[in-house]
């Protein structure tokens, strides 16, 4: 097959390239190249996307696209360009706007009004949800055949966020200094993620047999104890947690989900109690597969060591420990 992933050079889409090669299609990558570089084996196209396409790629019969864009005129373009092509569109689970209902599912839950103009997808995650519906809407009714798959946390190896790198590289702090390990409450919350190379070799498979539809990518629901549970085991560490209620990590200024003084992978007050909880027994039934995360934890380990700008948010290992001294007395 000839499949174009739009960008190629960062993360998701570059495993996305990654596997496609593997698999021994011809791949090309349409990005401005200044953020990385494609996989071996992957053809680089420069396209800065505020710009017209490239003849280049106009004269080429793709099969397949893939693309993760969230912007409304990005895919606009890129669709019109590609009409005729299997579409996978990446969007996200903040397309929806019922977040208090576990169990929902793409069918069920209601979406975001779609925002169809350039904002700037940083001012919050509802401006970024209502821009992804555009993007959504304008791929359903533009190309031929749509896929439209909504992760959450994407995680693994070459994560720019940092977030999910904080929980194995805090579990192998704790493995070298022996001392605990701060873990916010409700330690038996459910959470959802997904490792970026399940993600990418799904997005594959569904370009190769032509799945359609709209799918949830995240693991099933697992309690954050078993998720934190099989990391320590991916990083070889086994020590003592320590449970903090929300409301004492407010006081000590912890805040949630990213950013400085954080704890990743904990919503608190960020979203009600289905943000974490969808049912995806129609993503397992059309593909997708869910690695063991101590394997992803391991892995993530292996990338950080090996990459010396990697980022890891959240709490210091100092500050963690002051809010320790502070709980405990």
């Amino acid at each position: 097959m000839r499949i174009l992933v739009l960008g190629g050079t960062v993360f998701l889409s570059r495993a996305v390239a990654e596997a496609a090669v593997a698999r021994g299609h011809d791949v090309t990558c349409a990005a401005r190249g200044v953020s990385g570089t494609v996989p071996d084996g992957a053809t680089l196209v420069p396209w800065d996307r505020v710009d017209a396409v490239p003849a280049e790629l106009t004269a080429t019969p793709f099969d397949a696209v893939v693309d993760v864009s969230r912007i409304p005129s990005h895919v606009r373009r890129a669709v019109a360009a590609f009409p005729d092509a299997h579409w996978t569109f990446v969007s996200t689970v903040n397309v929806y706007a019922d977040t208090a209902t576990p169990g929902g599912t793409p069918a069920t839950l209601p979406l975001l009004d779609p925002i169809e103009t350039d904002e700037d997808p940083a001012s919050g995650p509802e401006t970024y949800g209502a821009m992804k519906v555009a993007c959504e809407n304008t791929v359903r009714t533009g190309v031929a055949a749509a896929l439209v798959i909504r992760p959450g946390l994407i995680v693994g190896p070459g994560d720019p966020s940092g977030r999910f790198a904080y929980w194995p590289a805090r579990f192998a702090e704790a493995a070298r200094d022996g001392l605990p390990v701060l873990v916010p409450e409700p330690v038996d919350d459910p959470v959802q993620l997904v490792d970026v190379r399940d993600l990418a070799e799904w997005i594959v498979t569904a370009a190769e047999v032509g799945t359609t539809g709209d799918f949830d990518a995240v693991c099933p629901p697992v309690p954050r104890s078993e998720l934190l549970a099989q990391v320590a085991d991916g990083a070889g560490a086994d020590p003592e947690l320590v449970p903090v209620a929300p409301e004492v990590l407010a006081e000590h200024e912890v805040v949630p989900w990213s950013g400085p003084r954080s704890i990743p992978v904990w919503v608190a007050d960020l979203a009600d109690s289905g943000f974490l909880a969808h049912d995806v027994a129609s993503s397992l039934e059309a593909g997708l597969t869910i690695r063991p995360f101590a394997e992803t934890a391991r892995d993530t380990l292996t990338w950080l060591s090996a990459t010396p700008d990697a980022k890891v948010t959240g709490l210091t290992r100092e500050e963690e420990q002051e809010v320790l001294a502070a709980v405990r007395g």
